[in-house]
């Protein structure tokens, strides 16, 4: 598990606003995956994405890293924000533009 543990840590680090998703943000292969997606497209911030279906072993590995049990998972500057709901609840509330702010992403 370390090994994942460092290979997800290592991809957080690799940009500000990282999105663990099913597919790529070209071609989403889930609807949780696809609406925050959306709603950070909508934020018009850069993000990176990593396809957990292609990595079986991150797949399982981001679940024990964040200890939250669903994908997608959104980071902003290394931390952890939640899943799609928890993401769609705070666009609505304006909560995540606030945060992308702070972070100095906006």
């Amino acid at each position: 598990m370390s090994d994942s543990k460092t290979r997800i840590q290592e991809l957080i680090d690799k940009a500000p606003v990282v999105l663990f998703m099913k597919g790529t943000k070209s071609f989403p292969q889930c609807g949780f995956s696809s609406r925050v997606v959306e709603v950070l497209k909508k934020e018009g911030v850069p993000f990176e994405t990593v396809n957990v279906l292609s990595d079986p072993e991150i797949r399982e590995g981001i679940k024990a890293f964040s200890s939250w049990p669903t994908i997608p998972q959104l980071y902003l500057k290394g931390k952890f924000v939640g899943g799609c709901d928890i993401v769609v609840e705070m666009q609505a509330t304006g909560e995540l533009d606030r945060e992308l702010k702070a972070a100095g992403l906006k």
